[in-house]
C-alpha cells in the first residue's frame, strides 16, 4: 500500500534480489505484470525503463561517484531529472543537513567512513523524490557499531516521509525496526506474508521460525 514498508526475507536464492530488479526495471518479466501505483511498468507490450522509474536504490554498497564531492552525488539524481542547478544542490543541501551529513559536502567517497557513504547513499536516493524506495541490505556491509545508527536514521525518514518502501534482511533487527508488513519468499515463491508483528509471534514458515528463534511443530 502507498505509504507502507514491507520487509522481504528468505533464504539465498529464494529470489528476494530478482524482485527488486524487476521492480527497479533491471530485469524484464518473462510474464506477469509489474504496476507501481496505478501505472503498468513491466508486461506484455509494455517495458518503462529504469531511469523513467519514481524508484530508488539504495544497497549494501553505496556506490557513490568518485569524480564527484558529496553535494555534486546528492545533486546528481535532480539535475538528472531536469531539475535547475540551483534548485538541485539547494535540495542536496537539505538532504545532506537531514542525514546528518551536511559538514561533509566538499569531500570526496575516498575521504569518508562507510557509514557516512551510507547516509551520504540514503540522501541521494530520497532527493529524487521517489514513489517507491528498494533497500536491497542496505546495513549488511557496515561495522556493528555503525549499523544501528543507520537504522534508526531510515526509520526517522521513512516515518518524517512515508514513501512505499521494500526492504530486502536478512537481519530480523532491521524487519522490526523498520517494516509493517512482512513477506517470507522461498523458490522464487511467496510462502508467507501479512502483518509484521503476527509473523513473527506465530511463524508457519520454516525459514521464518529460524529467523525469530522458536521451534516449529507440527502436528493435529
Amino acid at each position: 500500500a502507498s505509504g507502507e514498508v514491507v520487509a522481504v526475507v528468505g533464504p539465498n536464492g529464494a529470489g528476494k534480489s530478482t524482485l527488486v530488479r524487476l521492480l527497479s526495471g533491471q530485469l524484464r518479466p518473462d510474464e506477469g505484470t509489474v504496476r507501481i501505483g496505478a501505472e503498468l511498468v513491466s508486461g506484455p507490450g509494455r517495458y518503462v525503463p529504469v531511469h523513467r522509474r519514481r524508484v530508488a536504490l539504495l544497497e549494501q554498497r553505496p556506490l557513490l561517484f568518485e569524480h564527484l564531492d558529496v553535494a555534486a552525488n546528492v545533486a546528481f539524481g535532480p539535475l538528472a531529472r531536469g531539475v535547475a542547478r540551483r534548485d538541485a544542490f539547494v535540495r542536496a543541501a537539505a538532504e545532506l543537513e537531514a542525514v546528518g551529513c551536511s559538514h561533509l559536502a566538499r569531500r570526496r567517497p575516498w575521504e569518508i567512513s562507510g557509514g557516512e557513504a551510507q547516509r551520504i547513499a540514503l540522501g541521494r536516493a530520497l532527493a529524487t523524490d521517489p514513489e517507491v524506495v528498494l533497500l536491497d541490505e542496505p546495513l549488511a556491509a557496515l561495522d556493528v557499531s555503525v549499523a544501528p545508527a543507520i537504522r534508526t536514521l531510515l526509520r526517522e525518514r521513512l516515518r518524517e516521509e512515508p514513501r512505499t518502501t521494500i526492504l530486502v534482511t536478512h537481519d530480523l533487527v532491521d524487519a522490526l525496526t523498520l517494516a509493517d508488513t512482512l513477506v517470507v519468499m522461498a523458490a522464487g515463491r511467496v510462502t508467507a506474508s501479512g502483518p509484521l508483528a503476527d509473523l513473527v509471534a506465530r511463524p508457519t514458515d520454516p525459514f521464518l521460525a529460524d529467523l525469530v528463534g522458536v521451534n516449529l511443530v507440527r502436528g493435529v
